[in-house]
């Protein structure tokens, strides 16, 4: 039974190592930072506009569309990166068809980022 259990000391170690660490990086932030609340710093803020108005008031919808254009770009790039290791790793016939397929895909990303910035909705008055 000991042997047994002995193949599972390095998950027992790694688990305890995790939790010393999270319990450090709650507890040292609580000792350390600076405390100087103020009215400021402990309002809320969201969607560019004070909580404390009427909750039915009309808002800038721009704050939204720009925060959805930045998750979507974003998440399209991070595509590149799992297709630049595997590329590598084709034969050359699929690299060709790869290369190509990208390369119609950055394609339409361009032309939608095009779009949006003759749209206007990356403007910011």
């Amino acid at each position: 039974m000991n042997a047994f259990l002995l193949q599972y000391l390095p998950i027992a170690i790694f688990m305890g190592i995790a939790l010393v660490v999270g319990i450090v990086f709650l507890v040292v932030p609580m000792v350390l930072a600076p405390k100087a609340p103020d009215a400021e710093k402990l309002s809320a803020y969201e969607c560019g506009f004070p909580a404390f108005e009427d909750s039915r008031m009309k808002f800038d919808i721009r704050f939204y569309l720009v925060s959805i254009l930045f998750i979507i770009f974003d998440l399209e790039v991070a595509f590149l990166f799992p297709w630049a290791v595997t590329l590598m790793k084709m034969e050359h016939g699929s690299q060709i068809f790869a290369f190509g397929a990208m390369m119609v895909f950055l394609a339409e990303l361009a032309l939608g980022y095009v779009y949006v910035w003759k749209k206007g909705a990356l403007e910011w008055e």
